[in-house]
């Protein structure tokens, strides 16, 4: 008889874990998703902002050699992720190219100048970064003009704003949701124990005695649960990266890194609070409100 007892009480254990691993598994998944959306969007606003450039028209006395050291220059600036020089003549075919003629036939002359594509890093693609650069190029000796489409920045950058808000408070929200789920599911586990916690404690365990292999096993069964999640986020993104390859899911290690190591972080610290607070609780507890 004891022996039955004992196999039901170590199967219903064990369906409890089962039950706290696959509930933190599925609520970390939805989190890993969120947090993929929040990535992937940055990512993908950076990219866009990397497309922007600014154009800088050369004066007509500014020689070789110093269009040479001049692109030296440019190159070496915090925001310059690659900058390339067209010549007057280059622009003149890529202009006569867009129009459908020769513009030079009636012109007689060419009236372009010399300069330069800048491509910027996306920190720098902003109405107020791109105005300084701007001012300090127009103060130079061998700048004749600095274009860029001020509008389109503008709205880039108040959309992009827009989006990054509204993915933050929902990634909060769902954020939050999570953490209550697994702490619930956490509480429900350690429920279930509550009489053997408080009888430790009457024969005179102290609380850290009696909380550390509770922490203990929540954060192992938090670990199982992420890895679940990201064994599934896994799959997720290959399934993503194949039928949507210009994105570069699985080519951004940076974002793979940073969302693992989120996933599993958050297991850890929400398994090791849920955890550390519902044995207290219950340590704090009269033995009569166990009950209840």
């Amino acid at each position: 008889m004891s022996a039955k007892f004992d196999s039901y009480q170590k199967r219903r254990l064990q369906s409890s874990y089962f039950s706290v691993v696959i509930s933190i598994a599925l609520v970390l998944f939805m989190v890993g998703v969120l947090g993929l959306i929040l990535l992937k969007s940055n990512s993908v606003a950076n990219r866009v902002k990397e497309k922007v450039a600014i154009t800088i028209f050369l004066n007509d006395q500014v020689t070789k050699s110093q269009i040479n050291t001049f692109k030296e220059f440019i190159e070496k600036e915090p925001y310059t992720r690659k900058a390339i020089y067209i010549s007057k003549t280059q622009a003149a075919k890529n202009y006569s190219k867009e129009i459908g003629e020769d513009f030079l036939k009636f012109l007689g002359t060419n009236p372009l100048k010399n300069g330069f594509d800048i491509y910027l890093n996306a920190d720098f693609v902003t109405p107020e970064k791109m105005e300084e650069i701007e001012q300090k190029f127009l103060k130079n000796n061998f700048v004749a003009d600095v274009s860029y489409d001020k509008p389109l920045i503008n709205l880039l950058t108040k959309n992009i704003n827009r989006i990054s808000f509204w993915l933050l408070i929902v990634s909060g929200f769902f954020g939050l949701i999570a953490i209550l789920l697994i702490n619930s599911s956490i509480r429900l586990s350690i429920y279930s124990k509550r009489f053997n916690i408080k009888t430790m404690q009457m024969v005179g365990a102290t609380k850290s005695f009696i909380r550390k292999p509770f922490i203990i096993q929540s954060i192992k069964l938090g670990f199982f649960g992420a890895i679940i999640a990201l064994i599934g986020l896994a799959v997720m993104l290959y399934y993503l990266d194949k039928y949507m390859p210009s994105l570069y899911f699985l080519e951004d290690y940076k974002m793979l890194s940073i969302l693992a190591g989120g996933v599993l972080i958050m297991a850890f610290i929400i398994s090791w609070l849920s955890t550390f607070f519902a044995t207290q609780r219950f340590l704090n507890l009269q033995t009569d409100e166990l009950y209840y």
